[in-house]
């Protein structure tokens, strides 16, 4: 139960802090992963969907004070002592840690169980990809500019980009008065 939760728990703030799609978080691997506790993560995917020319790409996420992805991978390798292998490897229905990564199908089932257990209404209008989605809502939220939330995702051109962002929040502007 407890590798299950802290793997969920990593794979949940790491998708969501990288905007990250499902397969990707299924081909991260433990030997492509650099953690410098406090300061932030670095993965390198040698494979992704905006990646066309297969050079690979570099991703970071930065350590944050609250719900920090750097500390959940960091508690989470505390558990999972494999020296190399998929990052989010499969746990069958008695807490056994796979060889195998999770299969990239198998995020919306997660995260719609997850959502479940958590009370949240109408899981199943979520999926893999309302992490990214969800991503992109806060930083739009949060001023990030279009180009700086499309270099830190990966999307390539601004149509993508806005397909990911909702329109203005009528209320933002309030909430920097309190």
């Amino acid at each position: 139960m407890r590798f299950r939760f802290s793997r969920d728990r990593a794979l949940l703030l790491l998708g969501f802090w990288r905007g990250f799609r499902s397969d990707e978080l299924c081909r991260l691997r433990i030997e492509h992963m650099t953690v410098q506790p406090g300061e932030g993560l670095t993965l390198y995917l040698p494979t992704s969907k905006g990646d066309r020319e297969n050079r690979g790409c570099t991703y970071r996420a930065p350590a944050l004070h609250r719900l920090c992805p750097v500390e959940a991978i960091e508690a989470w390798r505390a558990l999972d002592q494999r020296p190399n292998g998929p990052l989010f490897p499969a746990i069958d229905r008695w807490g056994a840690i796979a060889e195998t990564a999770m299969n990239p199908g198998s995020i919306n089932k997660w995260l719609r169980q997850l959502l479940h257990k958590a009370g949240i209404e109408a899981p199943e209008l979520y999926s893999s990809h309302s992490l990214r989605r969800g991503f992109a809502g806060w930083a739009n939220a949060n001023q990030w500019d279009v180009k700086s939330l499309m270099q830190y995702v990966g999307w390539r051109d601004v149509q993508s980009a806005l397909r990911y962002i909702d329109g203005p929040n009528d209320f933002a502007a309030f909430r920097a008065l309190k």
